[in-house]
């Protein structure tokens, strides 16, 4: 318990922060709904639900005072799992496509928050784990593990916005998923453009990470 309060003290600004930033997405959200009786963004909740998820793990595993390597490696797996979950919602601009002209400006902002949200969460999930894998690995192996993260997250993505897989399907529909992730490998020049989107993807996700990073200790220098 006096772990949880010391987190939770150290990090109020941060938490006070991103629920600041998650109810003005709702309030866009609302507004949306009330200009236009339509409730066909309101999927846009759930997958700002699914992108805290990795985030509310890694805040509870850094509250914990000791984890052993089983728990932690149960905990890890599942936390890759909904990872791609956060950085997905970026790929949710597509469809303002569907925007009629009126509004697109405010489509255009309300998306912009959210997937703003899950970049957010995504970053702050990434470099929590970062910190929970530091006392078992070297900094540079860890360093390289994280890259490797960004793309598989990249990857998860993908599965999820062209291939249309959950993060609960690697276990109810493994058999097929399986076997699309076995296609793309064995037939790369066949999914070139899949390829394309994971490579360029996670080095949007890199680059993002790389500018997160610097601003976070530059903030925290300058205190």
């Amino acid at each position: 318990m006096d772990n949880i309060k010391h987190l939770f003290i150290n990090r109020f600004k941060t938490f006070a922060l991103l629920s600041t930033s998650m109810a003005f997405c709702i309030v866009l959200l609302m507004l949306r709904m009330k200009l236009t009786h339509s409730f066909f963004y309101l999927f846009l909740v759930w997958n700002l639900f699914l992108a805290a998820v990795p985030f509310a793990i890694t805040t509870y595993l850094l509250s914990l005072p000791k984890l052993n390597k089983f728990a932690l490696l149960v905990w890890f797996c599942v936390w890759l799992l909904f990872l791609p979950n956060a950085p997905y919602i970026v790929t949710d601009l597509i469809h303002l496509q569907l925007s009629s002209a009126p509004i697109i400006w405010l489509d255009i902002l309300m998306v912009s928050a959210f997937a703003a949200n899950g970049l957010l969460l995504f970053y702050l999930s990434i470099l929590d784990m970062k910190v929970i894998l530091k006392p078992f690995f070297k900094d540079k192996l860890l360093n390289y593990g994280v890259i490797f993260i960004l793309f598989l997250s990249s990857f998860g993505v993908y599965l999820g916005r062209f291939l249309r897989y959950n993060s609960w399907e690697i276990l109810s529909h493994s058999k097929y998923l399986i076997t699309d992730i076995l296609n793309m490998i064995i037939q790369p020049y066949a999914n070139k453009l899949a390829w394309l989107f994971v490579l360029l993807f996670g080095a949007f996700l890199t680059v993002g990470l790389l500018v997160f990073k610097n601003l976070n200790n530059t903030n925290k220098n300058s205190l």
